[in-house]
């Protein structure tokens, strides 16, 4: 199992809010995540980091997760604690109230891969099936879309794009997106933030992963192309491959 995490401020922001890695525990299973923040001055660093150092930590402690009822379990507990500490430390420091994160994770194992999410921040994958996003975008111009409101090239466009219907760390509480999926050798997932998906079609997305360059070159062209197109927002992205399991270091960075 391989993973990359990049991550660009983009060319616009004057710093990155968003966070991430790529985390093994110490069976070889694999925990992806990005996170990007949201919040006055720079309170949204604060959320995404620590939502992300606290997934790494206790992904770091786990036991090995052999089947989708306790990866799922496991996310379930880990979401909500992590929310829990995110929410209450915005209400310790007045420069961070309101702060928050979306949130994409994916945990994958040999067998299986079980993927989270709260917000926008999205994960893809592609399999013998094709190449599909399967989280739901939080968000308001996806809930018009689903109601049949606006259609989903009017939702590109929409003026309320960015507004989040749930968010990591705003409210006490939060219900997290969990589901399991079969995983085969040759299949790739796909972590991003909105600053890749609100600027790279998943067509295009879909092309690039179809490719047999190395993850990093692949990532690196993403980025490129979202800074192309104007670079307006913070840029993270994830590719996953199953390949062979290791059990040694991991990748993290913001």
């Amino acid at each position: 199992m391989k993973g990359q995490f990049m991550t660009d401020q983009g060319l616009v922001r004057n710093h990155n809010e968003d966070a991430g890695g790529v985390f093994y525990n110490k069976h070889g299973q694999l925990l992806a995540v990005i996170a990007d923040g949201m919040g006055g001055h720079q309170a949204g660093d604060v959320a995404s980091q620590m939502a992300t150092d606290l997934v790494e930590k206790k992904w770091q402690d786990s036991q090995q997760l052999d089947n989708p009822e306790a990866a799922e379990s496991w996310l379930r507990s880990t979401v909500t604690e992590i929310n829990e500490k995110v929410y209450e430390y915005s209400l310790t420091k007045e420069e961070c109230q309101g702060m928050g994160t979306t949130f994409v994770v994916a945990l994958c194992t040999s067998e299986f891969i079980t993927v989270s999410n709260i917000g926008d921040s999205r994960c893809y994958m592609l399999s013998e099936n094709g190449f599909k996003q399967i989280t739901i975008d939080h968000s308001l111009v996806n809930e018009l879309v689903r109601s049949g409101q606006i259609s989903k090239d009017d939702a590109e466009q929409h003026p309320r794009k960015n507004v989040l219907l749930k968010a990591l760390g705003t409210e006490e509480s939060v219900v997290p997106e969990i589901h399991s999926l079969g995983w085969e050798k040759g299949n790739k997932l796909l972590l991003c933030s909105d600053g890749l998906s609100n600027k790279v079609t998943d067509e295009e997305l879909h092309r690039y992963l179809l490719t047999e360059d190395p993850i990093e070159d692949i990532e690196g062209e993403m980025i490129r192309l979202a800074n192309d197109r104007g670079g307006e927002d913070n840029i993270s992205v994830i590719i996953v491959m199953d390949e062979a399991p290791r059990k040694d270091g991991d990748q993290h960075a913001k």
